[in-house]
């Protein structure tokens, strides 16, 4: 296995203060988590308006990661080739267009289509999003700058999916897509005009020196980027193995209605908002794999109590939704820096786009093997063997931390 060479710091600081240009692109990335998050929690709606079962609901759901992680293979070949700024206001402005054609879905089949569609635009702009950070922000400071825009789930959480799903229960489910189109051409517009042109990976050589095929072998020959991959898949293994069929779960098993549902992600998200941007600064002061340790460990007792609780008064379910929220959302905060210090400057867009696509893959494959494990009962209405999908993710976010360990920073 081949080692990276060292890699300066090539990237030029930006003409907006580094803070401005990380609220803005927590602000992106928040449109790019809403349009993914709501379709969880309208499972029940969609299951009904529709009348389909479980494993086509997720469907649903790893179509839009599908068809993220292709587009993310296809973009580790050519991201690193353009300016940053192009290559986002581009990958933006699909995004906006696919979850227009979710808004006006008059059908399932309809919705699935739109959904590999925004799902692939989306998923190469969020990789863009979280490669900027890695260009900009030194090192030292790195974990904070993924605390603010990971923050951006937590914000999606508490103000987004609530308001979402309000509007989907006073109007319809479309809504909410439409609600995402409108703030994503507004903030569009805003890229267009005072994002900053950032270049220095191209002056750095990269799109010379590293054509697709040897950016991407040079990726994927490399120890250190192939164990960060292998983390990625252990992350998200550990976490979408559950998250789809949180709300069904919630509705069929605990017994809450569809209305309850904003309330869960009103705490959740507002727990997780006032703790990651903590989470970031700890990593900094602490280490990044010992704050990693620390939420991983807190993360284990909501799981298992969330994929094994029945009935359960209203009180409780909140208290194990803003513990889920805070750790189970909080160890992708140090999870990010550690994965984008793992390579060279010069490659982090390449290798984002590629981690991205490993990511939404993994994702995809969780929830499909979620819906065919889990099953619903013809009499009852129960969600069963959500138990198994907490222990799947219990064991896949242990192995995560020993994982976590083996990735060594590079930049």
């Amino acid at each position: 296995m081949s080692s990276f060479p060292p890699d300066p710091e090539i990237q030029p600081r930006p003409v907006l203060s580094e803070r401005f240009l990380l609220l803005l692109l927590a602000t992106v990335q928040f449109t790019h988590i809403m349009d993914f998050m709501v379709m969880m929690p309208l499972g029940p709606q969609l299951m009904r308006i529709f009348k389909i079962e479980p494993h086509q609901f997720s469907l649903l759901v790893a179509s839009y990661t599908f068809s993220a992680g292709i587009a993310g293979l296809i973009g580790a070949f050519w991201v690193d080739r353009f300016d940053r700024k192009q290559a986002m206001l581009f990958c933006y402005a699909g995004f906006i267009l696919g979850t227009l054609a979710c808004a006006l879905a008059p059908s399932y089949h309809a919705l699935l289509a739109a959904r590999v569609l925004s799902g692939a635009f989306g998923g190469v702009s969020g990789a863009i999003v979280l490669t900027v950070v890695g260009d900009v922000v030194p090192l030292e400071r790195r974990a904070g700058a993924m605390g603010i825009v990971m923050a951006s789930f937590a914000f999606a959480a508490v103000a987004g999916v609530p308001v979402g799903l309000w509007c989907a229960a006073k109007w319809s489910w479309h809504a909410p897509f439409i609600i995402i189109v409108g703030v994503g051409t507004l903030l569009w517009i805003t890229c267009l005009m005072i994002f900053p042109s950032l270049r220095g990976h191209l002056n750095a050589g990269g799109h010379v020196r590293g054509e697709a095929l040897a950016r991407l072998r040079e990726l994927v020959t490399n120890a250190n980027t192939l164990t960060a991959l292998l983390f990625m898949t252990l992350l998200i293994l550990g976490h979408f193995m559950i998250i789809p069929f949180l709300s069904p779960s919630l509705v069929s098993n605990v017994g809450l209605q569809e209305s309850d549902l904003p309330s869960i992600y009103l705490v959740g998200g507002f727990a997780s908002l006032c703790t990651s941007p903590v989470v970031g600064r700890l990593a900094d002061k602490h280490g990044r794999l010992l704050m990693f340790s620390v939420t991983i460990a807190g993360a284990l007792v909501p799981i298992y109590f969330i994929t094994n609780q029945g009935i359960t008064p209203m009180f409780w379910v909140l208290v194990l939704s803003a513990l889920f929220f805070i750790f189970a959302g909080g160890r992708f905060v140090p999870g990010q820096a550690i994965i984008t210090s793992a390579v060279p400057a010069r490659l982090r867009g390449s290798f984002m786009s590629l981690n991205s696509s490993v990511r939404d893959m993994v994702a995809g494959l969780a929830s499909l093997l979620g819906g065919h494990i889990i099953a619903k009962d013809a009499i009852t209405g129960k969600i069963l063997h959500f138990p198994t999908l907490g222990w799947i993710a219990i064991g896949a976010s242990l192995l995560s931390v020993f994982v976590a360990s083996r990735v060594k920073p590079v930049s």
